[in-house]
C-alpha cells in the first residue's frame, strides 16, 4: 500500500512558517533546563495546537518537554507504541531572532538572493540538493537569520502527520507517543527527558535532511578539557621567566594534524579533534575540544593523539603543566539500533511506500535518538528536508517536508499492521 503527498491536504507549510517565527535559540552558557525560556514559547503554541487536535493530555512540563498521546485506533492491544520526536531549539550559531521566511515557489534552478543581505546567495553549486527541487517551493530565511528549518520541519511534520491521521481514521495506527524537546543543539535534548511517562517501545527522530533517508548510526562524541598552567610574571621583568599558558594554548592547537583528524578535511566515516573554545589568562588557559568517530575504539585513539599533542608541546617548557578531562557526550546508535532491526526494517518501508527511494546514511553528528536509543527507546532518525543548517543560507523544501509527513502515518501504519499479524 502506498500513501502519496498527493492523496491529503496538508498543513506542513502554515504550519512551518508559524513556528520559524519563535525565537528558540538555546544558549550553552546557561546552567538552566531549559537553557532559554523563549523556547516554552514554542511549547505553548504546539501544546495548544495538540488539544485543538483533540489530543487531551498534550502538555509542556517545567523543563520545556511536550508529550501528548495519539490513542490506538484499532481493536488490537499488541501493537507496540511509537514515538516521533522532534526538537525545537535552533543552534547558537547563528541568531533565530525575528526570522522572516520566504517561499520561493516552483523553484526553476535560480540562485535565490536573500533580500535583507544580497551578500547570501543560494546557489547550486554550493547547495547540490536543489538539483532534485526543480518545481518545488524552496522555503529560505532573508539573509540575516538561520530559517529554523532544523528543526522545526520535523515539528511541522510531525504535526501534519497527527492531523491528517485524525481526519483519516481508515488509517489504522496503534498508539503514538510525542516527543518534542529543548536544548538538543547543546547537547541536552534528553538531560530530563522522563522515558517512564512517554511509555514507548520504539521511536523515530524526524531531524535528517535529504528527501528519503533514513539514518541509523552517528558519531560517538566526547568533549575534552584541556587545561594548561604557565607561570605568569610581569611583562616588564618576565625574560627567562614567564611562560604563558595563552600562547602554549595557541602552540598545542598548531600542532593538531592539518591534513586529517579535521573537520575541514573530513568526511564520510573519518573522525576528528575540533577545538571549540580558548579561554584563559598568562598563568592558566583552557581549550575545549569535541572528539567525533563513528568508532569507540578510533574516538580512545584520537583522544590518545591530542594527549600526545599537549604533552609535545608541554615538554618544551619547565615547569608547565595540563589537565586532560575527557566527558561522554553520545555513543553510536548502531550499537543499540543493530539489535532491533525491524525498527529500521519499517522505517526503510515506510519511505519507499511513500513513492521514495530509501537512502540509509550515517550522521556525522548527533541526534536526540543518540541518546533516547542508549537510554533505552531505540531511535533512529528520519529525513525532515532541512538543509544547510546552522546558518543563513538554510532551506527547506515544502514537498520534502509533506513527504516527511507520509512517512510519518506509513510507519504508524505499517507498525498497527505487523500488530495485527504477530
Amino acid at each position: 500500500m502506498s500513501i502519496l503527498i498527493e492523496s491529503y491536504e496538508h498543513q506542513v507549510i502554515e504550519r512551518f512558517l508559524r513556528y520559524v517565527k519563535v525565537d528558540t535559540q538555546s544558549d550553552p552558557s546557561s546552567l538552566t533546563q531549559p537553557s532559554t525560556e523563549k523556547q516554552k514559547e514554542l511549547g505553548k503554541i504546539l501544546v495548544e495546537e495538540l488539544l485543538v487536535l483533540g489530543l487531551s493530555d498534550a502538555h509542556m512540563d517545567e523543563y520545556g518537554y511536550v508529550y501528548a498521546t495519539l490513542e490506538n485506533n484499532t481493536s488490537e492491544d499488541n501493537i507496540p507504541v511509537i514515538c516521533f520526536c522532534s526538537h525545537m531549539d535552533t543552534s547558537p550559531d547563528c541568531s533565530g531572532k525575528d526570522v522572516k521566511p520566504i517561499v520561493h515557489y516552483n523553484y526553476q534552478g535560480q540562485d535565490l538572493i536573500l533580500p535583507d543581505d544580497n551578500g547570501q546567495v543560494i546557489t547550486k553549486s554550493n547547495h547540490p540538493d536543489l538539483t532534485n527541487q526543480y518545481g518545488n517551493d524552496i522555503i529560505t530565511a532573508s539573509g540575516t537569520t538561520l530559517l529554523g528549518a532544523d528543526n522545526k520541519a520535523g515539528l511541522a511534520a510531525i504535526m501534519d502527520a497527527i492531523s491528517l491521521l485524525i481526519k483519516h481514521p481508515e488509517i489504522k495506527h496503534g498508539k503514538i507517543r510525542l516527543l518534542f524537546t529543548p536544548d538538543e543543539e547543546i547537547g541536552r535534548g534528553v538531560n530530563k527527558v522522563d522515558l517512564k511517562k512517554l511509555g514507548a517501545d520504539f521511536g523515530y527522530t524526524v531531524d535528517g535532511e535529504t528527501l528519503g533517508s533514513i539514518e541509523d548510526e552517528t558519531f560517538s562524541a566526547d568533549g575534552v578539557v584541556v587545561t594548561i598552567d604557565g607561570v605568569s610574571a610581569h611583562p616588564g621583568f618576565a625574560k627567562g621567566k614567564m611562560k604563558s599558558a595563552i600562547k602554549i594554548a595557541a602552540e598545542i592547537i598548531e600542532a593538531l594534524p592539518k591534513d586529517r583528524l579535521s573537520p575541514e578535511t573530513t568526511a564520510g566515516k573519518e573522525g576528528f579533534i575540533h577545538p571549540v573554545s580558548i579561554s584563559g589568562t598568562v598563568e592558566q588557559a583552557t581549550i575545549e575540544f569535541i572528539v567525533r568517530d563513528f568508532s569507540d575504539a578510533l574516538l580512545e585513539r584520537h583522544e590518545q593523539e591530542l594527549e600526545a599533542v599537549v604533552m609535545r608541546v608541554i615538554n618544551q617548557y619547565p615547569n608547565c603543566s595540563y589537565s586532560l578531562k575527557v566527558q561522554e557526550q553520545y555513543r553510536n546508535m548502531k550499537q543499540v539500533l543493530d539489535e532491533y532491526p525491524e525498527v529500521m526494517n519499517i522505517g526503510l518501508k515506510a519511505i519507499q511506500q511513500a513513492g521514495l527511494t530509501p537512502i540509509r546514511r550515517s550522521i556525522r553528528g548527533g541526534t536526540d535518538g543518540s541518546r533516547l536509543s542508549f537510554m533505552g527507546l531505540p531511535c533512529p532518525n528520519i529525513f525532515a528536508g532541512e538543509h544547510a543548517f546552522h546558518g543563513k543560507q538554510e532551506w527547506v523544501s515544502v514537498q520534502d517536508m509533506q513527504h516527511a509527513s507520509i512517512t510519518i502515518i506509513n510507519i504508524a501504519r505499517l507498525w498497527a499492521e505487523r500488530g495485527e499479524v504477530s
